[in-house]
């Protein structure tokens, strides 16, 4: 980039340069936009200073038409001048945003759909160019944003920890965030101080998304009682990530010694079941905060997601119920008061199926289905037809077996250009599964490891190709 004219200052903007390493090779998401424009240019600026190696990468998400055009080709520019090199791809976002039935896949809001291809795609890239990670230019406006949204729609603290600053892989970070402390106000004066000129996008200020209104309305509307609002809500963001951050490590350490699985036998002991319990004795000499976070996390690993007021009616039963009272939540959560312990399961209690109406259906005890490798299967329960084909042969008399399930607690699978596993529960959540359709949600278990997940693409398996199709009528 030549440097600034003569009657300009020469201008930086403030970097949290922790989550840059000397030697790093970092792409750079460039949409074009103030934001990511600064990212890439205090970048150029520095990456002798920080030892790093710099790349540029623009999704064109196949929206805005011409005006997205013109955005790629001012990325491609703004990068060459820089003498940076500069990846792009191009994907149908409209299209993906909408219901696939022969995979299962729900419909997203296009918001949704973008976030999910770009990142899918920053994950081919670090496998591909390679990379070490790709930095995006979020800035202390989109925390606040953020935080704000979570706020109103009655997240929980984990959920008010906002962006982070870096999301890891299994080797170390994959996206680092080095503008999360700098408010837009600042990417603009540099901007303006070096002469660089960014792009507008014009659904920025469509007052019909939600994050729009926020930006546009609420939050100018919210300064005028404090005007350092933004800042206080990216410090709730910070204070409740470390909060989450040792709340996460201390129930890893006494879930297993409190959290109960199976149920228990005569003479001792404790016999397998799906379900999970915990001693209401030893749960009431808690605080309350440990007590929510126990139940919470009993129930998440069932499936279920118990918002505040299921939580408090959970704890409610645990400390002041009585034996064999019982209680039926959404989602298909149900627990049962024992004189010694709170059971939850979903669907049943006591082995005896729901008769609520916010229980699973009947097909809800079905748990697996054997087939053949290669072969085909059809399962109602999961209401879906499963092929398997080896080298393109449907079928042959090998005794080798996969088994179509519903999914665990525990399982894990690795999507197709990730940089390790993630836990199913995790993916669930990404693909907004909710319900009691979310507790039958199928994988494929082959030679000890998932395969396939309804809605989600795992890298391949070498040698065999799986197709799902529904079921009419199911």
């Amino acid at each position: 980039m030549p440097p600034p004219p003569a009657h300009k200052p020469a201008a930086s903007l403030a970097l949290d340069t922790s989550l840059l390493k000397p030697g790093m090779r970092v792409a750079v998401g460039l949409s074009g936009g103030a934001d990511s424009v600064a990212l890439l240019c205090v970048l150029a600026q520095r990456s002798g200073e920080l030892g790093l190696v710099l790349h540029a990468a623009h999704l064109h998400h196949g929206l805005r038409g011409a005006e997205a055009d013109g955005d790629l080709e001012f990325c491609r520019e703004l990068a060459a001048r820089l003498q940076i090199p500069f990846h792009e791809a191009r994907v149908d976002t409209a299209a993906e945003a909408r219901a696939n039935p022969a995979t299962g896949k729900p419909a997203e809001s296009i918001e949704e759909a973008a976030r999910r291809l770009r990142y899918s795609w920053f994950r081919e890239l670090l496998a591909k160019v390679p990379l070490d990670a790709v930095a995006t230019a979020h800035t202390l406006d989109d925390q606040a944003e953020t935080v704000l949204a979570r706020f109103l729609r009655g997240a929980w603290t984990e959920g008010l920890s906002g962006i982070h600053p870096k999301l890891e892989g299994s080797e170390g970070p994959i996206v680092v965030r080095p503008l999360l402390a700098t408010a837009r106000a600042e990417i603009e004066a540099f901007l303006n101080a070096i002469g660089q000129p960014w792009c507008e996008d014009s659904t920025n200020r469509q007052l019909s998304f939600t994050r729009n209104r926020i930006r546009h309305e609420l939050l100018p509307e919210l300064e005028k009682w404090n005007p350092q609002l933004r800042t206080h809500l990216a410090n709730m963001a910070t204070l409740a990530r470390d909060e989450e951050s040792w709340w996460q490590a201390e129930l890893d350490r006494l879930a297993p010694q409190l959290i109960l699985r199976g149920r228990p036998v005569r003479g001792g002991g404790r016999a397998s079941s799906d379900g999970a319990a915990l001693d209401v004795t030893r749960l009431a000499a808690l605080a309350p905060a440990l007590q929510r976070r126990l139940l919470r996390s009993a129930a998440a690993d069932l499936g279920a997601e118990p918002d505040f007021a299921a939580t408090e009616a959970l704890l409610n039963l645990a400390l002041r119920g009585h034996a064999s009272q019982r209680l039926e939540l959404a989602n298909g959560l149900t627990a049962e008061r024992t004189p010694r312990e709170l059971r939850l399961s979903i669907g049943h209690v006591s082995g005896q199926k729901s008769k609520s109406a916010g229980a699973p259906p009947k097909s809800k005890n079905v748990h697996a289905v054997q087939m053949p490798v290669p072969g085909q299967v059809d399962a109602p329960a999961f209401g879906l037809s499963l092929q398997i084909e080896i080298d393109g042969v449907k079928t042959s008399s090998s005794p080798a077996t996969a088994m179509l399930r519903n999914w665990r607690s525990g399982d894990r699978v690795t999507l197709r250009y990730s940089s390790g596993p993630r836990k199913v529960k995790q993916v669930l959540e990404h693909l907004r599964v909710t319900g009691s359709e979310r507790v039958l949600w199928p994988v494929l278990e082959y030679d000890g490891r998932l395969i396939w997940m309804k809605g989600a693409e795992l890298e391949p398996e070498p040698g065999l190709t799986i197709t799902a199709r529904p079921l009419p009528g199911v």
